[in-house]
């Protein structure tokens, strides 16, 4: 049983299969096919709809998802938002009636994805409000794909929503709709029945976690879904028994520590930025570059981690930060460093009952760190290659070098020998000379649709080229670096 609201009102659905999305929820057995399919892989945005999920202020906090790669179950204890919901009688959402106004609609297909972005962007601002830059724009509508080139008049559709006076009733101004969401959600997360014709099972607590581990060692395990979802989406294989474990608590904590954080392995990306922004710039800046704004909502760091992709943006920067995880199940947990869990292509060294609990963000406020993405398009698109740099200068020389690939191997990879190199010499040009040269020996890249083998090996190289020159910038008082004179010319 799915108990949730839709649009302000309660529904239930029972006998909904593990894997059917949230998309099919709607278009099929509840009849909201404002919402379309488009990619059926969180490319496009044309499924985007809104999750409003119970604050500790009594509120309800909203964000975007693509409903194709969401599970149908996860709008359990939640409201979830629709381009049909949004209107109250023939007034229009300030959102539609932006898009309307400024012809922002062409063929119409995205529209509906489009303007559920712009809602909550609407509902952002009424509850939290800030500068409405061009940058926190492009955030928003960047998993938002128009097929039809219209984004000038839908750019404009925005700015007008953001000036023009709010006197629309949204779900904000009832008063009752957050406690009842809240008390829904207290009553229906400690429920574990099985879902039709298999299970779907949503812990609330770590012991919980570890019982159904026990008990269902073959069970997937599902977080944001971003990756595991594109199984039944694009090879369409059955998924029909998963244990979500975005609601255990003890998964969902990010916790200071003198030597560095402890983030849950269910925490968000969204809920991540603002301690990477403050604390490692280079890895929050990543983010914006890292798919779009309804994965990110969802996507976790522990589930890039736990899947395992040579091509995965945020394993590369833990292993240059010299991360470390810790794996629990019902034997007990282990802590153990990042470089040693990739063991092959997709093969960890996680044991079938066990999952990942946190990953350790070690504190190093003289360490340095630079990361770098090659990809074919700016935003929402996989690396091709992506290397990340971490050390420390004492005394003119690197101490502590990490030199982190991926897209080069089966695995994320350091690359000792290039590390050696570098360690313990002046940043110069015979060092870093030496050091690609060592990148060469040792890296023998993949060649697929996004560059060839040689294309990796000298994207890689011309990288740590950067990180040298990079070394002799200095910081301007309008945040961009310029060439020291030595290098200038």
């Amino acid at each position: 049983m799915i108990d949730f609201y839709l649009n302000g009102k309660r529904r239930q659905c029972a006998d909904i299969p593990p894997d059917c999305s949230m998309l099919e929820l709607l278009r099929g057995p509840l009849g909201h096919t404002g919402t379309k399919e488009g990619c059926a892989s969180g490319d496009c945005g044309a499924c985007t709809v809104a999750i409003g999920e119970p604050t500790a202020d009594g509120s309800l906090n909203y964000h975007t998802v693509n409903a194709c790669i969401t599970p149908a179950h996860q709008a359990q204890g939640a409201h979830l938002v629709t381009v049909e919901g949004l209107s109250r009688g023939d007034a229009l959402h300030p959102a539609q009636a932006a898009m309307v106004e400024c012809h922002a609609s062409q063929c119409g297909f995205c529209t509906p994805g489009i303007v559920m972005s712009l809602f909550v962007l609407h509902e952002t601002q009424r509850t939290r409000p800030a500068p409405f830059t061009q940058q926190r724009l492009e955030s928003a509508l960047g998993g938002n794909l128009c097929r039809c080139t219209g984004y000038r008049p839908i750019r404009d559709a925005a700015l007008q929503m953001a000036d023009q006076p709010d006197t629309h009733p949204t779900w904000a101004d009832d008063p009752s709709l957050p406690g009842a969401v809240a008390s829904l959600c207290r009553d229906v997360m400690g429920r574990t029945e099985g879902a039709s014709p298999g299970h779907y099972t949503i812990p609330r607590s770590l012991e919980a976690l570890r019982e159904l581990k026990r008990e269902r060692p073959e069970a997937r395990l599902v977080a944001g879904a971003t990756d595991l979802w594109l199984e039944t989406t694009q090879q369409l294989k059955p998924l029909d028994d998963l244990i979500d474990v975005s609601r255990v608590e003890e998964l969902n904590r990010v916790e200071a520590h003198p030597e560095g954080w402890w983030v849950g392995a269910a925490v968000t990306y969204s809920r991540l930025a603002p301690l990477l922004d403050a604390e490692f710039p280079a890895f929050g800046r990543l983010l914006h570059r890292f798919a779009s704004m309804q994965i990110r909502n969802r996507g976790t760091l522990g589930g890039n981690v736990a899947n395992a992709s040579p091509i995965g943006d945020c394993p590369p920067v833990l292993l240059a930060l010299d991360a470390r995880l810790l794996l629990d199940g019902p034997d007990g947990e282990r802590d153990m460093p990042i470089d040693a869990f990739f063991l092959d292509y997709k093969q960890t060294a996680l044991k079938a009952n066990e999952f990942i609990r946190g990953i350790f963000l070690p504190r190093s406020e003289a360490r340095q760190l630079k990361v770098w993405k090659l990809s074919k398009r700016r935003e929402d698109d996989i690396s091709a290659v992506l290397a990340a740099f971490a050390w420390r200068l004492e005394d003119g020389v690197m101490r502590d070098v990490r030199l982190a690939f991926g897209g080069m191997a089966a695995i994320p990879l350091r690359v000792p020998a290039a590390e050696a190199a570098l360690e313990g010499q002046k940043p110069d040009e015979a060092a870093f000379a030496e050091a690609k040269r060592a990148l060469r020996r040792e890296l023998s890249p993949m060649s697929d649709v996004r560059g060839s083998a040689e294309y990796r090996l000298v994207a890689a190289s011309n990288l740590l080229e950067r990180l040298r020159l990079s070394l002799d910038m200095i910081p301007t008082d309008n945040g961009m670096e310029v060439m020291l004179d030595a290098y200038a010319h």
